[in-house]
């Protein structure tokens, strides 16, 4: 990831829709995506989810604990277990990296999606017009 793909931020704070969890992350977000695969939207309910990744080191809930569950053999999703609010996103085999929910930021104007992946589960009846690159599973590495 070059520097010119990383958002620098000072503070990212956020939490679930009833307030019962809350998050703050520090650094560096990257990999700011559109993700339009089965999972992400069975996991959230609608028709794809934008995620930004922040170093797990900067990241850390600071009120409440979510309820999590294993969506695949390799990923574990948080989730308010109140209100079901999606918050994080984690590869066992990358542990070092979390990918949070822009949705559930407090500003999530703070940071602008790079790209969109898994493009090949894209729902028919969604049209971008955005111009950001767009790959059929995960974004190409540079």
């Amino acid at each position: 990831m070059t520097q010119s793909e990383k958002i620098i931020v000072e503070l990212i704070e956020g939490g679930c829709l009833c307030g019962a969890v809350r998050y703050r992350a520090r650094g560096q977000a990257y990999g700011i995506t559109h993700c339009h695969c089965k999972t992400c939207r069975r996991a959230s309910g609608a028709p794809f989810v934008t995620w930004a990744g922040f170093d797990t080191d900067k990241f850390t809930f600071v009120k409440g604990q979510p309820a999590s569950y294993r969506s695949s053999p390799n990923v574990v999703r948080t989730f308010c277990g109140k209100c079901g609010t999606a918050l994080t996103y984690q590869r066992r085999d990358l542990s070092a990296s979390i990918d949070v929910t822009l949705g559930s930021m407090d500003d999530p104007e703070m940071m602008a999606p790079q790209d969109h992946t898994w493009i090949e589960g894209q729902l028919s009846w969604i049209f971008l017009d955005d111009g950001l690159p767009r790959y059929s599973r995960e974004r190409e590495s540079t």
